[in-house]
């Protein structure tokens, strides 16, 4: 499937839902007088979604890729914190939710990775590269591998296995 909007994109989605379910958590009562803690997991979940939709919107392969690490990298950074909260007893009582909220960052982290590792060695610039002349060749040349297609399809039906 292609994508025209980063708010199609489940990744971002998912990051969404990181975002909003870690600042339910943050309005616990146990967050009273940790400020710092509070705000640095809300902003670093927050950064997922929004490095996602600003390397989108760059238009270049490598910007992409870079946001996508920063993603990947804030995606862990809340894990970390995580992993605080439930060490620290004040919290107990939310660690059925810092478990979830962890097993979120992790499937994240997971989707980051994938998306990454495909663009990576991939012939594609981006959007902001593509000009008239290009956008030609990569549809003639959509269209000949479609036509290779059927004819090899039609000769598979004229010259059955022996």
């Amino acid at each position: 499937m292609k994508y025209e909007r980063f708010e199609q994109l489940p990744v971002w989605q998912a990051g969404m839902t990181l975002a909003e379910r870690s600042f339910k958590l943050t309005a616990d009562r146990a967050f009273n007088y940790q400020g710092d803690l509070r705000s640095q997991l809300q902003r670093a979940a927050l950064s997922v979604s929004n490095n996602v939709a600003e390397g989108f919107e760059r238009g270049t392969t490598q910007e992409l890729l870079t946001f996508l690490y920063i993603a990947r990298g804030s995606a862990g950074e809340v894990r970390s914190m995580l992993c605080l909260l439930e060490r620290l007893d004040h919290f107990a009582h939310l660690k059925p939710e810092i478990s979830n909220l962890k097993s979120l960052a992790e499937s994240i982290s997971r989707q980051l990775r994938s998306w990454a590792d495909s663009l990576q060695n991939s012939p594609i610039t981006g959007q902001r590269y593509l000009t008239v002349k290009t956008q030609r060749a990569a549809e003639q040349k959509k269209r000949a591998d479609a036509f290779l297609e059927k004819l090899k399809a039609a000769q598979g039906r004229h010259n059955p296995p022996n």
